[in-house]
């Protein structure tokens, strides 16, 4: 019965807009205890079935205003739910606060000095690879979330260091994983999801997973990737800011590309076109979050391209890749390296060995001094596509230089 019950518990708050921790707060409201007996962590035993509300049903019922026989009565779905960011929250509370704190009260001022820190570590991570970055980035996570935890501060702070939480979660996920190292990446993101959604933050918590989506789909978990893909833009909603969903939906075109199968490489093409849709309506007087400031149309315009490399459609991924890296800022030297990596497979893809053997020749070069697990990988994947015109000169030249 627990399993039903938690599947109507999902329904309501969902209908109602609510996260978790909102749902915990408005029961406790409605049982008129003091503190917070009930938090998100029960709120997700109850709907993943792991526990019963019991004593507490009667005061879910009044919190989500249905009669207990709503939360009671067992509904068989025409078809399995699709997963929402909730199903992809840590098992336990990372965050959980110590019962005694101790040390200075944390302000406003600390706040603002931990934000300017972590956008610095993000305009650092476009000139620095994740080995460089890894070791500044997961301290500085380490200390934000010790600060949170064990020291004092108004209710109003607490929220916006849960949201910085989330941010540095975000681009020390993002660096770890370009390091190579996934498992890590992956507690870190989950980490910052669960801050991301206790300071409900709907975009942030969305950016989170759309980057752990990214990951997994890059590292053979498809599947898994199109599924919280899917779910960071439900769970964004239509109130998120247009560079928002245009990013969102880059991530599930990207997530249907890898998945495989003629279905999946219709549905990403459908949300490339959707996602150009979104950032056209965007315009300088929307408001987005600091930390899309790097989405634009030729990000959007590089994502296409790596599809239709993926897709093996170089006649339409050729022009888009030399257009975009005709005009690409030459100091970033990873990002130029990983499309420069897509421009020479498409190129191979053309049946061009003598243009992909010079581009490939380009991406060894530069990523000879860059400490990225990913554009190692990239390397691997063009060595291995011009193996295949190993009698080409110009592409036996490559190959004996990179051996």
């Amino acid at each position: 019965m627990s399993s039903g019950i938690g599947a109507n518990i999902r329904r309501e708050r969902d209908r109602l807009g609510w996260s978790q921790a909102r749902l915990a707060r408005e029961i406790c409201r409605a049982a008129g205890v003091v503190g917070e007996p009930v938090g998100r962590q029960e709120v997700s035993r109850w709907e993943t079935g792991k526990r019963t509300p019991r004593e507490w049903l009667p005061f879910l019922a009044a919190a989500l205003a249905v009669p207990v026989d709503a939360l009671t009565t067992p509904l068989v779905p025409a078809e399995p739910p699709l997963p929402t960011l909730a199903d992809f929250l840590p098992a336990e509370d990372p965050l959980e606060p110590l019962s005694a704190r101790t040390g200075v009260r944390v302000g406003v001022a600390q706040v603002a000095d931990l934000q300017q820190r972590v956008h610095g570590l993000r305009l650092a991570d476009d000139f620095l690879a994740g080995g460089d970055l890894m070791r500044p980035a997961l301290r500085e996570l380490r200390t934000v979330v010790r600060t949170f935890r064990e020291q004092s501060y108004t209710e109003s702070v607490g929220r916006q260091l849960l949201v910085q939480i989330g941010e540095l979660a975000q681009i020390a996920g993002w660096i770890t994983s370009d390091a190579g190292q996934h498992a890590e990446a992956e507690r870190i993101y989950r980490v910052g999801l669960s801050a991301a959604t206790q300071a409900e933050d709907r975009t942030l918590a969305a950016n989170l997973a759309g980057s752990l989506a990214y990951q997994l789909s890059n590292t053979g978990r498809e599947l898994e990737g199109l599924d919280l893909a899917r779910a960071a833009l439900d769970g964004a909603g239509s109130a998120a800011p247009p560079k928002a969903r245009a990013l969102y939906l880059d991530r599930v075109a990207w997530a249907h590309t890898k998945a495989g199968g003629t279905e999946n490489a219709q549905q990403a093409m459908r949300t490339l076109g959707e996602a150009s849709e979104a950032l056209s309506a965007d315009s300088e007087g929307i408001e987005s979050p600091a930390y899309l400031y790097w989405v634009d149309a030729g990000e959007l315009q590089v994502m296409e391209s790596r599809v239709y490399t993926e897709l093996r459609r170089p006649l339409r991924a050729v022009p888009l890749l030399r257009d975009v890296l005709g005009r690409y800022d030459a100091t970033h030297t990873r990002e130029l390296a990983l499309y420069l990596s897509w421009l020479a497979v498409a190129y191979a893809d053309a049946n061009e060995p003598e243009e992909a053997a010079a581009t490939a020749e380009r991406v060894l070069t530069l990523s000879a001094d860059v400490a990225s697990e990913r554009t190692a990988e990239r390397v691997r994947v063009v060595l291995t596509r011009l193996a295949e015109y190993a009698d080409v000169p110009e592409v036996r030249a490559v190959l004996d230089s990179a051996a």
